[in-house]
């Protein structure tokens, strides 16, 4: 079976690119990583990809004047790929409607808070400023608005009495890198379907009841 082809979207270090290269250097994975776009030319990522033999390319948004014809480069770029899926993987720049419509079902994100909760920015903090005793992180479908979209994975992370938002980032961290592979995998083994903006997860016995905790293996 021909493994889903993706790309991944970056602008700095790709933490969570790295998880996706890694699992897909399985060649049983059923997600092949075949180009990483950052927007930002000499982001880390890039690198660490080109280690890892994948193509690299930096298409920089300042180039362009205004977000539509820097998101038409990038759209020529994936579709020059053959991609079929794209990841954003702290890929930091807003995407029109235009083209979230082009990859409709065909993109993710991941973001560190349990959505619809804390979208945006500067999310630990906000989580320690309001006493919250849980969080965690969630991959999703892109929709227009911002980190809106049926969610296909989540992680759940407690808040600890001693967290500062460095030591809490950290631990959610370790379950985004958990949480966007194994999300790859049931999108790219065709198991999710979406119903209503619900994900339906085949085998898992119900809407997006896939839940990974830190300490616990697949429920």
């Amino acid at each position: 079976m021909a493994r889903l082809r993706t790309a991944i979207l970056i602008s700095g270090r790709g933490s969570n690119m790295q998880a996706l290269v890694d699992a897909a250097a399985d060649p049983a994975y059923p997600a092949e990583i075949v180009r990483v776009i950052s927007n930002v030319p000499g982001a880390g990522g890039l690198e660490r990809a080109a280690q890892a033999g994948i193509t690299t390319t930096a298409i920089d948004h300042r180039d362009f004047d205004g977000r539509a014809p820097f998101e038409d480069a990038l759209h020529a770029e994936l579709t020059e790929a053959g991609v079929e899926l794209v990841c954003l993987a702290g890929f930091m720049r807003l995407l029109t409607e235009g083209f979230v419509e082009r990859w409709f079902d065909r993109m993710l994100n991941i973001h560190p808070s349990l959505l619809p909760a804390y979208k945006g920015l500067h999310t630990h903090e906000r989580v320690l400023s309001e006493g919250v005793r849980f969080t965690g992180c969630t991959v999703h479908f892109v929709r227009p608005a911002m980190d809106a979209g049926p969610i296909i994975v989540q992680a759940s992370v407690p808040v600890l009495p001693a967290d500062d938002a460095d030591s809490l980032a950290a631990r959610v961290l370790t379950a985004e890198h958990r949480c966007y592979p194994h999300a790859l995998r049931l999108v790219a083994e065709g198991r999710t379907s979406i119903v209503d903006e619900t994900v339906i997860i085949e085998g898992a016995g119900g809407p997006a009841g896939i839940t990974l905790n830190p300490d616990d293996g697949i429920l």
